[in-house]
């Protein structure tokens, strides 16, 4: 008696609870398709026409992301420069060591005030990346 009031599980996806069930249909001269496309690759729903054209018809915000190339490629080169210049960071210190450990005092200082001379002009040109990059900024990003 207990198994009369069981409902069996029939599989498949769970029903929704409000369908969208109705359908219309539009038709765009060649300028219109035209102005359609370029609003709609601007907001990056390029393969969801149907929810751009609802959000348009019930003025609800779009929230689209615009990507600069130019921004991200200066963004990847400035990281990939960042992390060679950490690793300079790191072969400075084993070479100081090595240094202090196998050569004489006088050698050693000899060997460093050359490494000091590199290390002046490393600094300098961080300098100008970090000129650049506030620049690029100003120019750019805050638009």
């Amino acid at each position: 008696m207990a198994t009369e009031n069981k409902q069996y599980n029939k599989g498949g996806r769970p029903p929704k609870t409000d369908p969208c069930k109705h359908r219309y249909s539009i038709k765009l001269n060649d300028v219109d398709n035209a102005r359609f496309l370029s609003m709609l690759e601007e907001t990056g729903l390029k393969y969801n026409a149907a929810k751009f054209i609802k959000t348009c018809l019930f003025k609800r915000e779009i929230k689209y992301v615009k990507l600069d190339k130019a921004a991200m490629d200066y963004y990847m080169r400035l990281t990939t420069f960042y992390s060679q210049f950490r690793a300079i960071g790191v072969n400075y210190n084993q070479v100081v060591k090595h240094l202090k450990a196998a050569f004489s005092e006088k050698m050693a200082l000899a060997m460093l005030y050359k490494l000091e001379k590199a290390t002046i002009e490393l600094v300098t040109i961080q300098r100008q990346i970090v000129e650049l990059t506030k620049e690029f900024e100003r120019k750019h990003l805050l638009k």
